[in-house]
């Protein structure tokens, strides 16, 4: 009984503070690290699979959150989950490049590898030809330029057609084929697979971007704010011990996130001094849809007042709001 009590898994995860990171270690411009005085921080939600010990343990804290797994990977396993986590991170460290050359008016082009596969459905005849990660470059021959012009050429075929595909696993290039199916709820057929572009940003100077194991979306405007001092030279830190979070897409808009109240908590206790929140806007829509959304920036000052922290939660809604809070 002791052994199930503090072993036993259940179908339930809980989200916990994670670490506050320099984001300079993860960062080169040039083939160069930051080394000046001071840190951007990125910060992180630490995920657990429940225990009973671990769910009777969240019970009453603040800054621990008891998700069901279905809530939070859907029909995906975990292994699943975690790959599409790595793509969002991906995706966010190609958003940071474009979003700070474009803020420094620095050269930089955008390399279309081909189309990431994010899920393929249960009815698809390449359920078990395809799978999450692998990067379509090709079919019937043909490459393409984006997932949009992919989407239309598969339109156009023929409900009957049977189409060979060209994919990268693992560095790996191969083929397979297979037939469409009728997509759900929908009078169309397809390949039965969820996707996006999958591209990678190259500026001059050259910038690479290893986030290792990290996951996620959210650490794109520390990345950007990062990749910008850099690249322009500018001494944003001024030896302070900065964190924030959010999404970042290349015009510099920054977007809301989850578990910011955990990456205040994890960013408090790295010591940092400013904390930056998306202040991202609560319209009728959302408000409708969840009349108790309450915006970041208000989640993150009633974690910061819970926790009796002196650091202060800036809220911004874009690249610029960052940049120009810095340089005061």
């Amino acid at each position: 009984m002791v052994v199930l009590f503090f072993y036993f898994p259940t179908n339930y995860y809980i989200e916990v503070p994670g670490s506050a990171e320099s984001t300079s270690q993860y960062v080169k411009v040039d083939g160069k690290h930051d080394k000046s005085k001071g840190d951007l921080l990125l910060t992180t939600v630490g995920l657990t699979k429940a225990t009973p010990y671990f769910l009777i343990r969240a019970l009453g804290n603040d800054f621990e959150t008891v998700t069901p797994q279905q809530a939070l990977m859907g029909d995906e396993d975990s292994q699943q989950y975690f790959q599409v986590q790595q793509y969002y991170m991906k995706s966010a460290t190609n958003n940071a490049i474009q979003a700070a050359y474009s803020k420094t008016h620095k050269p930089f082009k955008k390399v279309y590898k081909g189309v990431y596969i994010m899920d393929v459905t249960k009815n698809s005849d390449f359920k078990n030809k395809l799978k999450i990660g692998d990067t379509i470059n090709s079919i019937n021959g043909y490459k393409f330029k984006s997932s949009t012009q992919f989407i239309n050429y598969v339109r156009k075929q023929n409900k009957n057609s049977h189409v060979s595909i060209q994919f990268v696993r693992d560095g790996k290039t191969k083929t397979t084929s297979g037939s469409l199916v009728k997509l759900a709820q929908t009078k169309r057929y397809g390949l039965g697979i969820t996707l996006t572009d999958d591209s990678v940003a190259k500026g001059d100077p050259p910038t690479s971007i290893n986030a290792g194991e990290i996951g996620g979306p959210s650490a794109g405007l520390m990345f950007t704010l990062q990749v910008y001092s850099q690249i322009s030279h500018q001494n944003l830190k001024k030896g302070r011990i900065v964190a924030g979070t959010g999404t970042i897409i290349p015009d510099g808009t920054v977007g809301p996130i989850g578990g910011i109240d955990k990456k205040v908590y994890a960013a408090s206790a790295e010591g940092a001094m400013i904390f930056f929140a998306p202040n991202d806007p609560v319209t009728k829509e959302i408000k409708k849809y969840d009349p108790d959304y309450v915006n970041n920036y208000h989640l993150a000052k009633q974690a910061a007042k819970k926790i009796h922290t002196n650091m202060k939660i800036v809220p911004v809604k874009n690249l610029n709001d960052a940049i120009s809070y810095l340089k005061k």
